[in-house]
């Protein structure tokens, strides 16, 4: 039994240190991971100084090329504007929506002029040039300046010129060179957009007009910038609104009308089809205009306005159109309110005076009457030594206009008429060349 435990007791021993053995790492291994350990180090301590040199040698020629850009490219420098007493200017600076491949007008279909100015203390003058001044057309970011200055450096200007897109023609076409000499005004030419301005981020551009450098000895010439205006592509131009409208224009160029539109179809189921025919039946009976606009629920006040002040800045140009009865003459424009009235002998009739001869209608009646037979009535020229284009002017707002005699060629403030009231005479008598013998041959016998 006691040699039995014996035998058990060693194994039991044994055990252990076999346990131990295995856990302990061998000798091999632990040279190994020394000797890997020191190979990786001198690794480290050989290779800094070359990470290091490398690092420094790019971060000097990173400073090196940037203070090159710094020095060539002149917006990275601190500069002040410099004072300029002449400046360039544009006469006429607003602009209309203008349309690729048209030609550049202002809001009045005018051609663009550029003045050369000089300012002396709060007055600005115009300047003539001792020596030609070569002017450049350039197109500018719609949001320059950024603020209501007036005063700006030239790498400043310069660096709002917009460029054609990539694979795009030039931005703008055609004449951009302009020379200002024998006088202080140049106007501009053909010049026009070949691509629209929805692809910057203003959404807009401005048309600016440096003096090329080098042209002038009296120091800096201040450039000239236009009002911000948008550019579309000359597709849209089908649907766009004109600026004045004519009278010939379809009316759907007037303002809040679309074309084929509710408003344009009612319009036109009701005849009305230009701007000639809706300023004669809102002359005529404004309440049936708006009726037809808005059927039975109307048409807003603040649309009604705008259509209407839209079509008042229409030109009527110089045509008459006479309407006779059995013992006066009534002259009315284009749009259908009365230029003058004569009676039998031609002379001009009061308000009083024209009462009295026609007892039984009203000058409202007449006119409506004559709206009537429009395609009856005689068409004249008004004589060209006195002719005075009329305008309905921009002022919105109803008027009576059939409850006066209207003084021929007389405009007053705001393109409206100067009329009669209370029996006055008029003085500036209609040419007797316009009323001919219509008298002697009446068009129309009431």
């Amino acid at each position: 039994m006691a040699a039995k435990r014996i035998g058990t007791d060693i194994e039991n021993d044994d055990q252990p240190k076999e346990k131990r053995m295995k856990s302990m790492p061998s000798f091999a291994s632990v040279i190994g991971e020394v000797m890997m350990a020191r190979s990786l180090q001198s690794f480290v301590k050989s290779f800094e100084p070359l990470l290091r040199r490398v690092v420094n040698e790019e971060v000097e020629r990173g400073i090196q090329r940037t203070m090159r850009t710094m020095t060539r490219v002149p917006s990275f420098r601190i500069q002040a504007p410099e004072p300029a007493c002449m400046k360039l200017m544009f006469v006429n600076k607003n602009l209309p929506t203008i349309f690729t491949c048209n030609k550049i007008t202002d809001i009045n279909g005018d051609l663009l002029n550029v003045m050369l100015v000089e300012k002396i203390g709060d007055q600005i003058i115009r300047k003539v040039p001792q020596h030609p001044i070569k002017v450049e057309i350039v197109v500018i970011d719609g949001d320059f300046p950024s603020t209501d200055r007036d005063l700006w450096t030239v790498d400043e200007f310069n660096g709002k010129i917009v460029k054609e897109r990539s694979g795009r023609r030039p931005l703008i076409a055609k004449e951009v060179n302009y020379t200002i000499k024998h006088g202080c005004c140049v106007t501009l030419g053909e010049i026009e957009f070949t691509d629209n301005s929805s692809w910057i981020r203003s959404r807009k551009f401005k048309l600016g007009a440096r003096a090329v450098p080098g042209t002038s000895s009296d120091g800096r010439i201040l450039e000239a910038l236009t009002e911000a205006f948008i550019v579309k592509d000359q597709r849209g131009e089908v649907y766009r609104k004109h600026y004045p409208p004519m009278l010939e224009d379809e009316v759907w160029r007037l303002e809040k009308i679309g074309k084929d539109g509710k408003f344009h179809k009612r319009l036109e189921l009701a005849g009305i089809k230009t701007v000639q025919d809706f300023l004669k039946l809102s002359a005529i009976d404004s309440i049936k205009l708006k009726k037809i606009l808005g059927e039975k629920a109307g048409i807003s006040d603040r649309m009604w306005d705008s259509i209407l002040k839209h079509a008042k800045t229409c030109n009527i140009g110089n045509k008459l159109y006479i309407y006779q009865g059995s013992n006066f003459t009534i002259t009315l424009d284009a749009t259908c309110n009365i230029f003058s009235i004569h009676n039998i002998d031609g002379e001009l009739y009061s308000t009083s005076d024209f009462r009295s001869y026609v007892k039984n209608e009203t000058i409202d009646e007449l006119v409506k009457n004559a709206y009537k037979n429009w395609a009856s009535l005689h068409e004249v020229d008004r004589p060209v030594n006195e002719s005075l284009q009329h305008f309905q002017g921009n002022n919105g707002a109803e008027s009576s206009t059939h409850q006066q005699c209207v003084m021929p060629y007389e405009i007053v403030g705001g393109g409206q008429n100067m009329g009669i009231e209370g029996g006055d005479m008029i003085q500036n008598n209609l040419p007797m060349e316009l009323i001919g013998n219509w008298a002697a041959s009446p068009q129309l016998l009431l």
